[in-house]
């Protein structure tokens, strides 16, 4: 009888094994999925936002060296009047002094952020070598990006000063084309 007995439990064990999880097991298991998609989300979020910000800090200091080169080698020392400018090769030469999609129209929406320049027209201003334009040129400019998302408080902006600045709203439309802004913290170089 206890050989029966054993045999029973046995084919009985083996029945309970092979059927497989049970509808608890698979809650707990999800449970604890979204607790580390909750916990890892918010990260991923912010590490998103960071990357877009030095993406826009980046994009600026190209900017910030292209009018410089542009004011060297071009303008006669005046500066771009927008980014297409920049983006204009001059005579006998294949590329702008930007290239890609920042030279490619003058609001360029990238990485999460909207990027524009400004440069007042001085009217002395002489032609330059990429054919603007006489007075088409200005003594100082203005470059910002302004993100995409408004849950993103980081506005960037550069001048002639070749200063980046930081502020939690935009700055471009008050950021002077030479001087420090009114509001603002400036980026370590």
């Amino acid at each position: 009888m206890s050989s029966a007995k054993t045999t029973r439990e046995m084919t009985r064990m083996r029945v309970r094994s092979s059927s497989g999880f049970a509808l608890i097991d698979l809650l707990f298991v999800t449970g604890i999925i979204g607790i580390l998609c909750g916990i890892a989300l918010p990260r991923l979020m912010q590490a998103k936002g960071s990357a877009q910000s030095a993406s826009a800090i980046a994009s600026l200091r190209v900017i910030g060296s292209a009018q410089v080169a542009f004011a060297i080698t071009c303008g006669s020392g005046f500066y771009a009047p927008d980014l297409k400018s920049l983006g204009k090769a001059p005579g006998g030469v294949g590329s702008g002094f930007l290239t890609g999609e920042l030279g490619s129209a003058n609001v360029v929406v990238k990485s999460g952020y909207t990027v524009q320049v400004s440069s007042t027209p001085f009217g002395g201003a002489p032609d330059t070598c990429n054919a603007l334009g006489v007075g088409m040129t200005g003594l100082a400019y203005k470059a910002g990006a302004d993100p995409v998302d408004p849950n993103n408080l980081r506005f960037f902006s550069i001048n002639a000063g070749n200063t980046i600045w930081e502020d939690n709203a935009s700055l471009f439309a008050a950021m002077p084309e030479a001087g420090n802004p009114a509001a603002g913290t400036p980026l370590n170089h």
